[in-house]
């Protein structure tokens, strides 16, 4: 069973989330608290993961820097990315589905990173950039799997100087300076997931 904290602002919001995790069948709350308790009680029952409606006035932020350690998957409607940076291992629209709910505390006791996609409020690419072909897509994707130049040449039957060349072409149009740059910007343009 996953021990779930929930926090929010709201005694409604708290009743309901408790609820909807309840009913999950895989997770039992180990308590519902205020905002202003989520750092102590934290602390204090060790929860495998809290799941907290964020208000717009808390400073989430703060709190999440002190719970380093914890798996927190927030509901809110600011950006994720900040949140991200701050320690959240999930960041949720606030109309998140009891679907996406039950996803997200699941994959965040398990160490992965939940958000949606729409939240990210990743800056755009430059405008001077190309679009990569598919082929160079390809490429990429095998350089995100850890594949060295020799074994995408064997996967997709072409040479090694190909690839180096498709190497290089992604590397250019992704204005990036190394391979781990450019999954970087791959992801961050939406051209890969990981």
């Amino acid at each position: 069973m996953i021990r779930v904290l929930i926090a929010a602002s709201s005694p409604v919001v708290r009743v309901g989330l408790t609820s909807l995790v309840g009913e999950t069948g895989e997770c039992v709350v180990v308590a519902s608290v205020s905002a202003r308790e989520v750092a102590e009680m934290t602390s204090e029952l060790q929860p495998d993961v809290v799941l907290w409606q964020m208000a717009p006035d808390e400073d989430a932020a703060a709190i999440l820097r002190l719970l380093k350690a914890q798996n927190i998957v927030l509901l809110t409607s600011n950006a994720a990315l900040d949140l991200i940076r701050a320690g959240a291992q999930g960041v949720l629209p606030l109309d998140a589905s009891a679907e996406q709910i039950n996803i997200a505390l699941r994959a965040a006791t398990a160490g992965l990173g939940v958000f949606a996609p729409d939240r990210l409020d990743v800056p755009t690419a430059p405008r001077n950039s190309s679009p990569l072909t598919a082929r160079e897509t390809e490429v990429l994707r095998m350089i995100a799997e850890g594949l060295a130049n020799k074994e995408i040449a064997w996967r997709l039957g072409i040479s090694d100087h190909t690839v180096k060349f498709h190497v290089s072409a992604l590397l250019g149009k992704l204005g990036a300076g190394s391979r781990a740059e450019a999954i970087g910007a791959g992801i961050r343009q939406g051209v890969i997931m990981l």
